[in-house]
């Protein structure tokens, strides 16, 4: 349409005078624009025309009806011009040419940057290696990911991707897991932990064993996300519809005022060039490219920087939610037993009694074991040998260590050596946690207080959201005393303890009823009640629950300052949605009048040329703004930092 938009403007007299050149001499001249202009109408003009007949026949006039009404009265205006059987001065060949092709432009950007979006997630897929290792036996046989089943075992080595989603089952490694989770640091992963397909280990092979494949992998789940965004329905893009529909009215409304008001002067020339020149000048050519394309680049946007939009409308609400529902485990905890306190006995350090616990627990697979080994580990402590491991159920393990027995284990152990607990223990059990004491030949030697750790990012999403003016909420199926411990140091709003899965939802629905606009941020499985009721359901962590269905947003990353993320995306977006629509709307609600000559009587009459002009420049202006949405930092640090100072400064 550009190529043939060329000619038609070139060779149209009315531009030709506008600009100040000459045309060449010739009838054949005066036929170029005509005949070209036909077929920009009819080839270019046609996904517009078929859109009016549908809005025509569903009696829902809005963007398709105004746009076709305008080419089509400037095309049966120029024919009319060009066989003289109408004023020459409504020869809008040029203008209807112009028309076209910058409303294609701007669908064509508004679809390459929905596209970009699909892409962007779409990349995932091609992270998968071409080949995977596959253990069998001894030997490593090379096969398609696609042909992995689960139960398979892989091998990753240094610098390779993980080919399926599965369990580390031996060694570890740093893996970058960016492609996923936004986040650009690399990840610690080691044995009994999930990596996902995709993901990179960076600097030692791995033994995984494959949990998912095909359409249970994350990569899958993100691939439907996709989907499911390009197919939702928009309330920001209805309100751009309806917009365009009171344009419509408003269009046709004020060629009949100009038309009426230019008879009953005497003009009826002027009337039908009046009448005509307002009915182009209205096509909303901004209009329709306003907030379609600040949707398709805040959802693009979202998607790299670890925000999975799946539903429009729940990012579009996220701006207006004054009350953030936070699930406990695994959300702002972490899911999994952690050390929180050592309480050594007597001339024992806190070192001495970790470091020997760890070694006893060295050999166990129970995740208290493991959480034990961990802290150790975190505490850069040295884990002497241990021996001759034992482990009782329900009672605990013992080990030999640097010739000493070592025990650790609950009550059971205690009354098994005949010892009591230490007196911070009723203090320890208030609070909810889980005690552990260690015993050396028989003596307790001190006591390890577990809780589920609490994300050390937990705060400042907290306060980030205090500073929003958000009431933060807590739901968690935990007795009070747990929920009161972690709340207390978060510094929650409120509690809601004891909550079963199924009756999450009802909670929901009783703060909707309070006059809140909520958002539920859970982990996507036992809390899909409660995400589908909220006016905003935000899934929060990387894994195959990425797909489920009941959250409007996925947050691939667990950290929960990803949720300041939304609201910042939501409001930047919200900002420009309304910035584009006023400039968009405005120019049509300046621009219809000075062409139905209404500063005629001082001598001013708007020239249909000075009209496409300032109608080319709005579009121009509302593209440009919406690509500023491409320069907005997502990173859950920089959105929690800004929101945080943004509101502490007012």
């Amino acid at each position: 349409m550009l190529l043939l938009a060329v000619p038609v403007v070139a060779f149209n007299d009315m531009f030709a005078s506008l600009i100040g050149y000459h045309l060449p001499e010739g009838e054949w001249v005066r036929w170029v624009s005509p005949v070209l202009g036909t077929v920009v109408y009819l080839w270019g003009g046609w996904p517009f025309l078929v859109g009016a007949i549908g809005e025509f026949r569903s009696r829902k006039p809005g963007m398709m009806l105004l746009i076709s009404l305008a080419i089509t009265v400037a095309f049966i205006a120029s024919w009319g011009a060009s066989l003289r059987l109408l004023d020459h001065g409504l020869n809008f060949w040029w203008e209807l040419a112009l028309l076209v092709v910058i409303m294609l432009l701007g669908h064509w950007i508004e679809l390459r940057s929905l596209a970009r979006t699909t892409s962007a997630l779409d990349s995932l897929a091609a992270l998968l290696p071409d080949e995977a290792e596959r253990l069998d036996g001894d030997r490593v046989v090379k096969v398609a990911p696609a042909d992995l089943a689960v139960g398979d075992v892989v091998l990753v080595r240094p610098g390779s991707a993980v080919p399926a989603d599965g369990r580390i089952i031996d060694g570890s490694a740093s893996m970058d897991e960016s492609m996923v989770t936004g986040e650009s640091g690399p990840v610690h992963r080691g044995g009994g932990e999930h990596v996902v397909a995709g993901t990179v280990a960076t600097d030692s092979g791995l033994r995984v064993e494959v949990t998912a494949t095909g359409e249970d992998t994350t990569l899958a789940g993100i691939q439907k996300l996709v989907t499911d965004a390009r197919a939702s329905s928009s309330r920001a893009q209805r309100i751009a519809d309806t917009a365009a529909a009171w344009l419509f009215w408003f269009a046709l409304g004020a060629a009949a005022v100009t038309a009426v008001v230019w008879l009953l002067l005497g003009f009826p020339d002027a009337a039908v060039v009046r009448t005509i020149t307002v009915l182009v000048i209205a096509c909303p050519h901004a209009l329709g490219l306003a907030i379609p394309l600040v949707v398709s680049i805040a959802t693009e946007r979202a998607a790299r920087g670890g925000v999975l939009v799946k539903d429009r409308l729940a990012l579009e609400s996220m701006r207006t939610v004054d009350a953030v529902l936070f699930d406990k485990t695994g959300t702002l905890t972490r899911g999994e037993p952690t050390v929180t306190a050592i309480e050594p006995v007597g001339e024992h350090s806190r070192d001495e009694v970790l470091a020997l616990a760890a070694a006893a627990e060295a050999d166990s697979e129970h995740p208290l074991a493991k959480a034990v080994v961990g802290a150790a580990t975190t505490h850069g402590l040295p884990v002497p040998k241990a021996t001759d491991f034992s482990s009782s159920p329900a009672v605990g393990v013992e080990a030999t260590v640097d010739g000493r027995v070592i025990g650790i284990g609950g009550p059971h152990l205690l009354d098994r050596h005949d010892r009591r607990e230490l007196p911070i223990a009723d203090d320890w059990r208030d609070e909810g946690a889980i005690i552990l004491h260690v015993l050396a030949d028989g003596e307790v030697i001190g006591a390890l207080r577990l809780t589920d750790g609490i994300r050390p990012e937990s705060r400042e999403a907290v306060d980030a959201l205090h500073a929003a003016g958000a009431r933060v909420v807590m739901i968690t199926g935990d007795a009070r005393a747990v929920a009161d411990a972690v709340a207390g140091e978060l510094g929650i709003d409120r509690v809601l303890a004891g909550v079963r899965p199924e009756d999450k939802a009802a909670k929901v629905a009783e703060l909707q009823g309070e006059g809140h606009r909520v958002a539920m941020v859970g982990d996507g499985v036992n809390d899909a009640p409660a995400l589908a009721r909220a006016d905003v359901g935000i899934a929060i962590g990387a894994g195959t629950d990425v797909a489920i269905g009941s959250a409007g947003v996925i947050l691939a990353s667990s950290d929960p300052r990803s949720v300041l993320s939304v609201i910042d995306l939501s409001r930047e977006s919200y900002r420009k949605m309304r910035q584009n629509l006023w400039w968009a709307a405005g120019y049509n609600l300046l621009s219809v009048p000075l062409a139905a000559g209404i500063l005629a009587p001082i001598g001013f009459v708007l020239p249909m040329s000075v009209g496409a002009i300032l109608m080319s420049t709005s579009t121009v202006l509302v593209a440009l703004n919406a690509q500023l949405l491409r320069r907005l930092d997502l990173s859950p640090v920089t959105s929690t930092a800004k929101i945080a100072g943004r509101e502490a400064g007012r």
